[in-house]
């Protein structure tokens, strides 16, 4: 059963420009192996871990490293949560967390699906 469904956007241009902007912010934002990442991917995955939030119901007190997207050996993307994001996943009876990215055209976007 579905139980949370969530989509962002993030114009690649403005990010990278956010981040060079506030250095501190790539830190906050992503785990070490995520931020090795070229700008475009970073934007995506910030996307996704946007739309997770909603799709979580947006609660309050969640780390946003909690959220990590990793790839498998064919590139297709999955979440590993922990901490804050699993607690709030748990809560929610939430099994199961399917993401989808994509950048093109200067546009990051991601849409997650919560499965419970």
């Amino acid at each position: 059963m579905i139980v949370g469904v969530g989509i962002d956007v993030c114009d690649v241009e403005r990010f990278g420009q956010t981040l060079q902007r506030r250095p501190g912010l790539v830190a906050r934002l992503f785990t070490p192996a995520e931020a090795e990442r070229p700008v475009a991917s970073l934007a995506a995955r910030f996307a996704a871990k946007e739309a997770l939030a909603k799709a979580l119901g947006a609660p309050q007190g969640m780390s946003w490293q909690d959220a990590e997207v990793v790839t498998d050996p064919t590139g297709r993307p999955t979440f590993v949560v922990r901490g804050t994001v699993a607690a709030q996943a748990e809560a929610a009876g939430i099994t199961s967390i399917h993401v989808s990215l994509s950048h093109d055209a200067g546009i990051a976007s991601a849409v997650v699906v919560c499965e419970g």
